[in-house]
């Protein structure tokens, strides 16, 4: 961190520091001369660039000097060509052959994708990484009763494995997404101006190889492959699919953080974020424990959706064969979006993992509320038995509404007794059954044997695909 600038948070303080890295314009420069050293490979193999010129570009490499490159770039405000003059400048021999044919965007392009890609791989990891962690809690409290809660009223009983099952299966969705996303992310490819591959072909001419046979010696090198056809750039509305998956992925993260600090909440109090021996909670209330982890998460993931809507704009407006206004602000939107993506997986995680469940609190709130959720139970016994459905739904509702006002004064819920002291129920039920349909931790259907499915469908998940890592030019 440089404290004498601004600094994006992202620069130091979000993400991780090996997707940083992957992000920096050191490693963007060392990519673009890969780029350049893969194009005088293949034109080596054509005829167009000798041995010596392409050794002397291979040994040059890596001589990354940011310092004198952008010296250039402020006289003739043109980032990669000032990156050529610099390589050109170090590689005397072969350096007059950099960039034969190419245009910008044929190394940028190439650059940003394979950049996307490497980021994607990253994502999935930590995704596979936090569903594991909730495949095991799934796996932890796939019996546990708790009440389950609509419109933030308690409605009927669930277990707290498959309510985490919920949010996990959100990820899964979002998972399949992003793979989505990886594989449509394909390059430009080698092709010059406007797509045409028109200067490759002149160049070519007579070599016996085609624009393409040179596109697919680049492309294989950052494994990957381009579209049958394109302008001067890939189709900018694969940034709007991609950024829309890690949107998703943020709305998902974002509900799981929201319904930690509503359970958290003096009125649930049934979960919690960890919290440090020495974590500091509020610089003027001691006694504070606030969720700040859910918090950030819930502040980072608005901004998925923001970057997304910004390049629908470049997908709407990249005029013709193309233009220029998407430039300046994918630099900001693609790299931290995948750093605002990572942040968050990465702080979910440890929400996960560090879960604190009152389980006597949840007992508690199920006692207060879980045999509402049996009066329904009563009321179709009582109707296969004999009884009148409307007459016997006022009698419940009537008792339901006393029993409600008894907790809200401090008291227990009274319903069991309030029902085996109703003539007309007991008329038509023994007042022993009346209590059994009335305890909750029989009225949870399926719930655990379908939580412990999905966490099932977790453990087979395949890992997440990634391009090979360049450790060379």
């Amino acid at each position: 961190m440089d404290d004498r600038t601004y600094e994006s948070p992202f620069s130091w303080r979000y993400g991780r520091v090996e997707m940083r890295a992957l992000f920096s314009e050191r490693e963007r420069r060392r990519l673009w001369r890969a780029v350049w050293v893969a194009l005088a490979r293949s034109q080596e193999r054509s005829g167009l660039v000798t041995p010596e010129e392409l050794a002397d570009l291979q040994a040059h490499a890596g001589e990354i000097d940011l310092e004198a490159a952008l010296a250039i770039e402020r006289e003739i405000g043109h980032d990669l060509m000032a990156e050529i003059r610099v390589f050109a400048s170090q590689a005397k021999t072969g350096g007059g052959k950099l960039h034969l044919g190419a245009t910008s965007m044929d190394v940028e392009d190439t650059v940003e994708t394979y950049r996307m890609r490497c980021a994607l791989g990253m994502i999935g990891e930590s995704l596979h990484a936090l569903l594991s962690a909730f495949a095991a809690r799934v796996l932890q409290y796939a019996d546990t009763v708790c009440m389950g809660y609509t419109h933030l009223q308690p409605a009927e009983p669930t277990t707290l494995g498959y309510r985490l099952a919920s949010y996990a299966q959100d990820l899964l969705i979002d998972e399949v997404q992003l793979r989505a996303a990886y594989d449509a992310l394909t390059a430009k490819g080698i092709r010059g101006a406007v797509g045409t591959s028109a200067s490759y072909e002149l160049l070519l001419r007579g070599s016996g190889r085609r624009a393409r046979d040179q596109e697919q010696d680049v492309l294989d090198r950052f494994d990957l492959s381009a579209r049958d056809v394109s302008g001067q750039t890939y189709p900018r509305k694969l940034d709007y699919l991609l950024l829309c998956g890690l949107a998703g992925l943020g709305a998902s993260l974002s509900k799981f953080a929201a319904d930690v600090r509503v359970l958290g909440s003096p009125g649930f109090g049934e979960l919690f974020e960890p919290f440090g021996s020495k974590q500091v909670g509020s610089s003027s209330m001691p006694f504070k424990r606030n969720p700040v982890l859910s918090e950030r998460i819930g502040s980072l993931a608005r901004l998925l959706p923001a970057h997304a809507g910004v390049v629908w704009q470049n997908a709407a407006t990249n005029f013709l064969e193309r233009t220029l206004d998407d430039s300046a602000n994918r630099r900001t939107v693609l790299p931290e979006s995948f750093l605002c993506a990572d942040e968050i997986l990465t702080l979910a995680r440890k929400v996960v993992q560090g879960l604190r469940v009152d389980e006597r609190r949840i007992a508690q709130n199920l006692r207060a509320y879980g045999a509402f959720a049996g009066s329904e139970a009563v009321l179709l016994e009582a109707v296969k038995a004999g009884g009148d459905r409307q007459g016997l739904h006022e009698v419940l509702r009537d008792a339901s509404m006393r029993a409600y006002e008894h907790i809200e004064r401090g008291g227990d819920n009274p319903l069991a007794q309030l029902l085996v002291d109703q003539p007309d129920l007991t008329a038509l039920l023994d007042p022993a059954e009346i209590r059994t349909l009335l305890d909750p931790t029989g009225h949870v259907g399926d719930a655990p044997e379908r939580a412990r499915a999905l966490a099932a469908r977790i453990a087979e998940l395949t890992p997440f695909p990634k391009p090979r890592t360049l450790v060379e030019a």
